[in-house]
């Protein structure tokens, strides 16, 4: 029937032909290649074109879902790094007046260890000191008392053996020595040790 019809239609159309228009059998087979080829389009390339646009945007929308997760894990790692950093400097600030206060302290007590010792030393020299000169001074009497004894008894001609004259003297003697010493007390010197000087005799 379909050729029937392309033949009528050829029949028609050769009777007035116009070049403009084309033949009714060049419109049906047109027609029929464009249905084919719009059922094909509609049918196999549009679902592949469809799946091909699905798959894409799946893909991009994980990808986006992806970068979210990751910016939120970024963004908490910052925020748990910069509070352990704010800790980290807060425990370091701790640390630092601690070690600030020990210092001080350490010092401190430094130093009354160190003026406790000095005191120490210092009583303990003079002791010393006093012990020495005291040793010195009982010998310097002793000394003095015997060359007292023998310049005497040169200058008045006369031996000074008997107790009472010696004892006199040796007295006056020691007397104006404890002046002396008093005087010295309050002007202190360093204490030195005195060598024994040699008597000398004097002309009976």
């Amino acid at each position: 029937m379909l050729s029937a019809l392309v033949t009528f239609a050829a029949e028609e159309g050769a009777a007035a032909h116009n070049p403009l228009i084309p033949a009714w059998y060049d419109i049906i087979w047109s027609a029929v290649c464009f249905v084919i080829i719009l059922v094909v389009f509609w049918k196999v390339v549009l679902p592949a074109m469809q799946k091909l646009l699905d798959e894409r945007s799946a893909a991009i929308e994980g990808n986006i879902a992806k970068a979210d997760e990751a910016q939120k894990r970024a963004e908490a790692a910052l925020e748990e790094y910069t509070a352990q950093l704010a800790e980290a400097r807060k425990e370091a600030g701790t640390i630092r007046e601690a070690a600030r206060e020990d210092g001080k302290k350490i010092v401190t007590e430094a130093k009354d260890a160190a003026i406790s010792e000095a005191s120490r030393i210092t009583a303990t020299a003079h002791t010393q000191i006093e012990a020495e000169r005291q040793s010195a001074l009982v010998s310097l009497r002793g000394e003095v008392g015997t060359l007292a004894l023998d310049l005497a008894g040169g200058v008045i001609g006369e031996s000074l053996a008997d107790d009472a004259k010696a004892a006199s003297v040796v007295d006056r003697f020691l007397g104006e020595l404890e002046t002396a010493d008093n005087s010295a007390k309050k002007w202190p010197v360093q204490p030195r040790r005195l060598s024994r000087p040699a008597p000398r005799r004097w002309p009976q």
